[in-house]
């Protein structure tokens, strides 16, 4: 998944911008695992984290269909890089996985998640989580920028200790 980054607007209704720093974030990371080589992607940031930039791409593809399938279109969509008996599978089962699979599933889910958005008359629709309750479109944009923006952090750290490479 390498995307364009582009800079979300500084005016614009609450959608678009929602919609602008999602993708802005979803680029970031693609761009934090550009040019590495599968072993760079699979590389631990320091122990006794066991954060790699792969188990970040497994990480959030899982999040993007969870809130967006499973909890934004109540859809039956099991987990794809953990299980109930290794819930930090998607972290932790890096070693051996598969990249190319990693990366089109992580692609599969952010555009899937742009069509539930879309397809939303407004913010405001509902989704309902299995352990924390009612939650809105709305509520669902805004934590996806949170979350992203926080891996995001761990990346540029993990690709710092690869390679060198900073920035924003």
């Amino acid at each position: 998944m390498d995307e364009q980054r582009v800079n979300p607007d500084r005016q614009s209704d609450e959608r678009t911008m929602l919609r602008q720093w999602l993708d802005f974030h979803r680029a970031t990371l693609a761009m934090k695992c550009s040019g590495l080589t599968d072993e760079q992607l699979r590389l631990r940031s320091a122990p006794p984290s066991g954060l790699s930039l792969l188990g970040l791409v497994r990480h959030m593809a899982e999040v993007e269909r969870a809130w967006f399938r499973r909890v934004m279109s109540a859809e039956d969509a099991p987990p794809l890089f953990h299980t109930e008996a290794n819930r930090d599978g998607d972290f932790d089962d890096v070693d051996a996985a598969d990249v190319q699979e990693a990366f089109a599933a992580w692609q599969r889910e952010c555009e899937h998640a742009r069509d539930v958005e879309a397809a939303a008359p407004d913010l405001d629709g509902t989704g309902v989580h299995p352990r924390i309750g009612v939650v809105s479109m709305r509520w669902v944009l805004v934590h996806m920028v949170e979350e992203y923006a926080r891996h995001n952090g761990h990346a540029d750290l993990i690709r710092e200790r690869i390679d060198g490479s900073v920035g924003d």
